[in-house]
């Protein structure tokens, strides 16, 4: 089956993975609807369709769900993160992220699946941090992006029966601009200098190299063909080797 011609809706998609996501889609012929709160950044990308919402809100996410109808595929790749002492989130911190990071995808599996395309795909964008404890300081984060993969399970069964599969990538650190911000802001945190962390950050794995924003997108694009159709209800780390098993 190719691609070309059908419908696919990423979600976070102005900048870091979700852009390189919608930019692979498009050139295999598909027809991106982009979605982001970044007005500006998102009318950067040419040859898809804009669609400027808050996710945060049902009232966005019932707009991206009116615009996706006949949809092959839906990434789910907006993320709120926030750094801080792990003491001092609040509880308004944590219904932001999840507004965002749990809220927003659960709503979207649920009600744009009931339009989408029998035999169509589900990708979710987890993170390495869902299994992997190295920074406390995206605490919130890191459990939004794990229920986020309890999330995949269950709508990979509710949905198997319509041939749509559900899955969840979970990247390791890669070269974005949220990186750079994590970066910049621990080194605020932990008053260490940024160079030292920057020089660090690789350490823990053994490929000894970040991801490109593209090499996530090619496993995107593989997981929403016919070659992946009997995969689902799976969390892939994409990840250099930093979690094994």
């Amino acid at each position: 089956m190719t691609l070309n011609g059908k419908l696919a809706v990423v979600t976070g998609a102005s900048s870091g993975i979700g852009k390189a996501v919608a930019e692979r889609l498009r050139d295999e012929g598909m027809r991106v609807i982009g979605v982001d709160i970044n007005a500006q950044q998102l009318s950067a990308i040419t040859g898809i369709e804009h669609l400027v919402v808050d996710l945060a809100h049902d009232e966005g996410r019932a707009e991206v769900v009116k615009a996706g109808r006949g949809a092959h595929a839906l990434i789910n790749g907006a993320a709120l993160i926030r750094l801080k002492k792990i003491r001092e989130f609040t509880t308004q911190d944590i219904r932001d992220i999840y507004a965002v990071n749990v809220e927003a995808p659960w709503y979207l599996m649920s009600h744009l699946s009931e339009v989408m395309s029998d035999g169509g795909s589900i990708v979710n964008l987890s993170s390495v941090s869902a299994r992997l404890t190295v920074t406390p300081e995206t605490a919130v984060y890191a459990s939004s992006k794990t229920a986020l993969l309890a999330m995949t399970r269950s709508w990979a069964h509710v949905l198997a029966p319509r041939d749509i599969n559900v899955n969840a990538i979970l990247p390791g650190i890669t070269d974005t601009p949220m990186q750079e911000l994590v970066l910049h802001r621990l080194s605020e945190l932990r008053e260490i200098p940024y160079s030292e962390l920057e020089s660090t950050r690789l350490d823990s794995i053994p490929m000894k190299r970040a991801a490109q924003p593209a090499e996530i997108a090619a496993l995107v694009r593989f997981l929403i063909t016919d070659e992946a159709k009997y995969i689902t209800g799976q969390a892939l780390s994409q990840d250099g080797g930093s979690v094994m098993f």
